[in-house]
């Protein structure tokens, strides 16, 4: 699989249920080969091994992706750590199996870094500040899907 990263999570470690006192490294990321098509990517594993993995690319970055699991998402679950995807799949790395290669910038094909800047929402299915200033009695605990860009960064 070849797509461009467009969105990746920080590695994080939980406790392990089967070697009781150690800990599995985690960390997820997104990638996208279409204007329709993006899917979550998952990697367990040793620390050592994700972060390795998780610090060789970053968002932007065009990956191909060699030999990974492909598991059906539990939606519930899934989608409420991860980005809704069109597919119900999703791709799991091995440390054993799996390979995760990064091009360079001169070797990426533009039509994929084109894809960065696409929103992965349905466009009928945003709100505008505006429209959040003007509605917010309305929409008070409603979960939003908002549309905005930023402005400027500072402390």
């Amino acid at each position: 699989v070849i797509g461009v990263v467009i969105g990746k999570t920080d590695v994080r470690s939980f406790p392990d249920r089967k070697n009781v006192g150690t800990e599995r490294y985690t960390f997820s990321f997104t990638i996208r080969d279409s204007p329709t098509y993006f899917i979550n990517v998952q990697s367990w594993g040793r620390e050592e091994y994700i972060r390795s993995l998780s610090e060789s690319f970053r968002v932007g970055d065009c990956v191909t992706i060699e030999n990974p699991l492909i598991q059906s998402k539990e939606a519930e679950r899934e989608e409420k750590f991860n980005p809704v995807t069109p597919s119900c799949y999703k791709l799991l790395l091995s440390e054993n199996h799996s390979v995760v290669k990064t091009s360079s910038r001169y070797d990426t094909d533009t039509r994929l870094l084109s894809l960065l800047h696409l929103p992965v929402k349905d466009p009928q299915d945003y709100y505008s500040l505006g429209d959040i200033v003007a509605n917010g009695q309305s929409l008070h605990g409603r979960v939003l899907n908002v549309l905005a860009a930023v402005m400027s960064v500072s402390e």
